[in-house]
């Protein structure tokens, strides 16, 4: 049998891994009620439009993530995937804002993330890191309260990013996130040019300093900037399936 090539996956938000099986799993478990009659009408819902459509589904399939053994169960569930698809290295997004706005903690997310990150490369023969993503859409202020917290329970993250609703929030509205991770150390990458123009992505990396761009496919209405990207060599994670 023909092996599978080794991968990294460098662009994958542990809450969008939630498969229908699991969710219905968590939703028996759990008693949280969704909008589904069955299985199979959740399964009929993953048809998406656009961004937008794709998030509402995003945000409401999470309510069933409440104790720590949930985050865990998701996260090993991911792995399991990726590590049967080649994947051996994975550094993984997360949105501690999305779980804090719905009363969970912010430990017991990170705690049930987090132990099963530190059995991947036992469990599952993969290395693992996780970056912390901030909402674009809510407010900076909260963002900022939220990393100082994490900096403050010295949580096990290796960056931060930024992600959600794209278009009408400019990266240049996260600064003062972005100058205290930096400022800690914290490797910084954000999702740009998605949704929103070229120039979201040159304020990515001119005004957050962040060294990698998450999408970035509307630079190449911008020769200029796809120079630039090249001569700086800046690696885009782009995201094919979702952008086309």
């Amino acid at each position: 049998m023909k092996s599978t090539p080794p991968t990294a996956e460098l662009h994958v938000h542990i809450e969008g891994t939630l498969e229908p099986e699991t969710i219905w799993e968590l939703v028996s478990r759990s008693g949280i009620e969704l909008p589904y009659e069955d299985i199979d009408d959740l399964k009929r819902r993953y048809q998406f439009d656009d961004l937008q459509s794709f998030l509402d589904l995003y945000y409401q399939n999470m309510q069933v993530l409440v104790a720590a053994e949930d985050f865990a169960e998701m996260t090993h569930a991911y792995l399991r995937r990726a590590s049967e698809a080649g994947v051996r290295h994975v550094e993984l997004f997360f949105d501690p804002q999305a779980h804090m706005a719905r009363g969970v903690e912010l430990s017991t997310v990170v705690e049930g993330i987090a132990s099963a990150l530190a059995d991947s490369a036992e469990q599952y023969g993969m290395s693992s890191s996780l970056i912390a993503c901030f909402i674009r859409d809510r407010d900076p202020a909260e963002a900022l309260q939220v990393l100082q917290q994490l900096l403050d329970m010295e949580a096990p993250i290796i960056g931060i990013g930024l992600d959600s609703a794209e278009r009408d929030y400019p990266p240049h509205l996260f600064e003062e996130v972005f100058a205290l991770a930096g400022e800690h150390g914290l490797r910084r990458v954000a999702h740009a040019g998605e949704e929103g123009p070229a120039d979201y992505v040159r304020q990515a990396l001119d005004v957050l300093g962040v060294e990698r761009i998450d999408h970035g496919v509307q630079s190449l209405s911008d020769p200029e900037l796809v120079a630039r990207l090249v001569r700086e060599q800046v690696p885009l994670t782009v995201c094919p399936l979702s952008n086309v």
